[in-house]
């Protein structure tokens, strides 16, 4: 339940921080780097506030990340792989004995397939090899 919440905020944190981020001016003086005089709504001044949002937002989004995976591992530390696997199920003498198939009656069996037979055509005259096409008339000389 509380890694559901959890979960939801840290979203809803991630989709906000991408808007900031994104609303920002590349103009190089991001993060409190640059300074000068501003006023509170000014060109400048809302930088200076999108700034401290980001850097809100950051944090944010770093402690719910933390807090997200030492709640995830914290829940899963009661589970072991090794408690999870049927080992008691396993008997050791039949580990070591070969495969043996199952017996096929004659009657289950599948028919066996084949190949249908290629058709090969003949690359001069176009017909399939095999059949006899009829002769071209001889050429005649005068």
């Amino acid at each position: 339940m509380l890694l559901g919440i959890l979960l939801t905020i840290h979203i809803i944190v991630c989709v906000c921080l991408i808007a900031v981020v994104l609303m920002q001016r590349s103009e190089g003086g991001a993060l409190g780097m640059g300074g000068g005089p501003s006023g509170f709504m000014s060109a400048r001044g809302a930088g200076d506030l999108l700034t401290r949002i980001t850097w809100i937002l950051g944090s944010t989004f770093f402690v719910l990340s933390l807090a997200l995976t030492l709640l995830s591992g914290r829940e899963r530390a009661s589970d072991s792989v090794v408690d999870r696997l049927k080992i008691d199920a396993i008997d050791p003498n039949k580990l070591n004995q070969p495969a043996q198939p199952a017996p096929v009656s004659p009657s289950s069996a599948p028919a066996p397939l084949t190949a249908p037979t290629p058709q090969v055509r003949n690359p001069f005259t176009g017909d399939a090899e095999g059949t006899t096409s009829p002769a071209a008339p001889a050429p005649t000389n005068p």
